[in-house]
């Protein structure tokens, strides 16, 4: 099947779901978690995930914003396909120097989210890159944390939505692509 840019090959998102496994009742008894770890072992599923967002958002960013811990490793990768910076959103206590910090609700808790307050600039157009879109705490949270350093959010772009968990709500007025909802 061909790809154009702005839409995902329907072959990539069903390689995307057989990439991935099922964690029961981690991190806590009765959630299922989505382990994308998997996927980073087929370079050419990998790279082909890469290719399918920069294609989409080449021209249109100036940084990538990665979440803490999968959001880096994909981030970083588009981040340097796209020619453009790469800034890490951490968990709190991380990060070195002055930081904005959110906290926020997650489906199995709560966590605070940080950014370096100098990571991006008035008006840089940032991609914020995840995994994962379960309930959609942490990129709304995110979103947040790149706007309180004056920045824009361009578009979130993930690897998998968990489309019962509604997350999507949350994200309201922001452009989300998803290579696959399941």
């Amino acid at each position: 099947m061909s790809q154009t840019p702005g839409t995902t090959d329907l072959t990539l998102a069903q390689d995307v779901v057989a990439g991935m496994r099922d964690i029961p009742d981690f991190p806590i008894h009765g959630v299922v978690f989505k382990d994308f770890t998997p996927i980073l072992l087929d370079h050419e599923l990998r790279d082909r995930i890469v290719a399918d967002t920069v294609a989409r958002q080449r021209g249109r960013v100036d940084v990538v914003a990665g979440i803490e811990a999968r959001g880096f490793i994909i981030g970083a990768v588009i981040a340097h396909e796209l020619g453009v910076g790469f800034v890490p959103v951490r968990k709190e206590g991380k990060l070195p120097s002055a930081v904005h910090s959110v906290s926020y609700a997650l489906e199995y808790g709560t966590a605070t989210l940080e950014i370096h307050q100098d990571a991006v600039s008035n008006g840089e157009r940032v991609l914020v890159v995840d995994d994962v879109l379960a309930t959609g705490g942490t990129l709304a949270a995110t979103c947040e944390l790149v706007e309180s350093c004056g920045a824009s959010v361009a578009a979130i772009e993930l690897v998998l939505e968990i489309g019962a968990l509604q997350g999507r709500a949350k994200l309201a007025g922001y452009e989300v692509h998803s290579v696959v909802t399941i």
